[in-house]
């Protein structure tokens, strides 16, 4: 059996199908990104933004519980006629 290679559809080997999933590739000119928003160079201005970011993890993590916990509770009790 011989292994024959076809040839690529594109030019730019960036692009080739094997590295179709590479998206290292220069951004479009114009392209906004949110990093791009953010302008932190201060150390205490990123551990902020850090301290800020956990916080609201936390707080996110919190609320999924107290939904998970009581809502199916709500739901059997308001099935049942509690």
């Amino acid at each position: 059996m011989t292994f024959v290679q076809s040839p690529s559809t594109h030019d730019d080997p960036g692009h080739a199908p094997e590295n179709a999933a590479n998206d290292n590739d220069a951004r479009t000119p114009g392209a906004l990104s949110v990093l791009d928003l953010v302008y932190l160079t201060d150390d205490d201005k990123i551990a902020d933004l850090v301290r800020r970011t956990e916080r609201l993890a936390i707080a996110v993590v919190v609320g999924m519980a107290i939904c998970l916990i009581f809502v199916p509770a709500i739901c059997v009790a308001l099935t049942y006629g509690i």
